[in-house]
């Protein structure tokens, strides 16, 4: 990010960008300020392209076009795909590029084995953003808080990550709410915290699955019907589920193994907060309890892609356990 930020602050751009990974809000931010500062509002010399199968020659064809009286032309393609398969015309033809013309790839996932992904990183630049760790989004959400001229304790800002999870832009959102709940006073506590944030489907879940394996099935229950109440597809709900199931069996066998938070986080690529979450519930049930219930996440799974269970059935007899 240290290049993109070089980049746009002395306006030298190379001729080809790649931003890619996880974090959209990052992603965004930084495809935002690139289109500010290579072109601007100028709507002549601005395209963008978007989604897979799209036309290579249409896309080589518009690159070779000089700007319209300005000093460069930006293209923009998201979620093109290109960077997961042989992409030949394309990685043969950007050495030949105008170099009025700008590439600008916004992906989710690349093949960073592929020949395109090498050929962008030899002739510009490649970003990947990631999710941050805990350390990054406290330094980053302090930041906004202390330019609004708010205080918070690492203690309030712990509870706050874990209430709101690690996507930054529902952060951003979570952040402009504390900020708002808090005017008129510089420090923000864990009451303000607990009265305005947001509760995030991950923490329903975490909820619905302690609820499931002690039996509490109307708890459960309530807790599902309340994700679909806020749109959640049944088939997501079933994932984190899974997800959720397959968390708690490895922390707990890490555990097992003498194995601390930070060393858990780090081995499983969670965020340290998430660790420290699972644990609790990862002694509270054997491995066996946890082991049967992600063998009745894929039959679940298994039941609904065979088309003899619907999707919303099949998450209900996971939650009262009647397969």
């Amino acid at each position: 990010m240290q290049v993109l930020n070089q980049d746009i602050k002395e306006g030298a751009f190379k001729p080809v960008y790649l931003i890619y990974g996880e974090e959209e809000f990052l992603k965004n931010s930084y495809k935002n300020k690139l289109r500010t500062a290579i072109v601007g509002d100028d709507p002549m010399n601005f395209s963008r392209f978007e989604g897979k199968g799209l036309d290579i020659d249409e896309l080589i064809r518009l690159a070779d076009t000089m700007p319209f009286f300005a000093e460069r032309r930006l293209i923009l393609v998201e979620d093109s795909g290109f960077f997961k398969g042989a992409q030949e015309a394309l990685n043969g033809y950007l050495p030949s590029m105008p170099k009025s013309t700008c590439l600008l790839f916004v992906e989710r996932e690349v093949d960073k084995r592929g020949k395109l992904y090498k050929k962008v990183k030899a002739m510009g630049y490649a970003a990947e953003m990631a999710r941050q760790n805990v350390s990054q989004l406290s330094k980053w959400a302090g930041a906004i808080l202390a330019k609004e001229g708010k205080k918070i304790t690492g203690h309030t800002m712990e509870l706050f990550l874990g209430m709101t999870g690690d996507d930054m832009e529902n952060i951003r959102m979570e952040l402009e709410k504390l900020i708002a709940y808090t005017l008129g006073r510089d420090v923000i506590t864990d009451e303000d915290v607990e009265a305005v944030c947001t509760v995030r489907v991950s923490n329903r879940i975490f909820e619905m699955v302690a609820a499931i394996v002690n039996r509490q099935t109307k708890k459960a229950m309530n807790l599902y019907e309340d994700l679909l109440t806020l749109k959640e597809p049944p088939m997501r709900i079933l994932f984190l589920i899974a997800r959720q199931f397959n968390q708690l069996l490895q922390v707990g066998e890490l555990m097992e193994k003498g194995m601390d938070r930070s060393a858990i986080a780090s081995r499983l690529k969670l965020q340290p907060f998430v660790v420290g979450k699972v644990m609790p519930q990862a002694r509270q049930f054997s491995r066996e309890q946890i082991l049967s219930y992600v063998n009745l996440c894929v039959e679940a799974e298994e039941a609904v892609k065979t088309s003899r269970l619907s999707d919303r059935l099949a998450v209900e007899l996971l939650i009262t356990k009647k397969y």
